[in-house]
């Protein structure tokens, strides 16, 4: 059903992790997988939004393919879905975030 790759691939991050190296790090890229309407309602400040269905798009987004990526979505669901999806593509630093329902930090609405 699933194909689900080794942890070494893609790694989980907490979002109490995420927060603190996303002020703390330059470069990581934090990427909202859902669909736009939803990215639109809600979503964590600075990140992007490429929904699922157009991951395969990621690299006009993310060219460099070392980049440092934070992945969500609404549960984790689509967020593993992509991160798998972009670890054959060749990503190396792939992190999955898991849902925004987890995400006990500021979100913000809109653009």
């Amino acid at each position: 059903m699933f194909n689900f790759l080794s942890k070494d691939s893609v790694k989980k991050i907490s979002p109490q992790e995420a927060k603190k190296r996303l002020e703390s790090e330059d470069g990581v890229v934090l990427l909202d997988v859902r669909e736009k309407a939803e990215y639109l309602e809600i979503h964590i400040p600075n990140s992007i939004n490429v929904p699922l269905g157009k991951i395969g798009t990621i690299e006009k987004v993310v060219p460099d393919k070392e980049t440092t990526l934070f992945i969500y979505c609404l549960s984790g669901m689509r967020a593993g879905n992509a991160a798998s999806q972009m670890s054959k593509m060749g990503y190396k630093n792939i992190y999955n975030l898991g849902g925004i329902n987890s995400w006990k930090y500021d979100t913000v609405s809109g653009k």
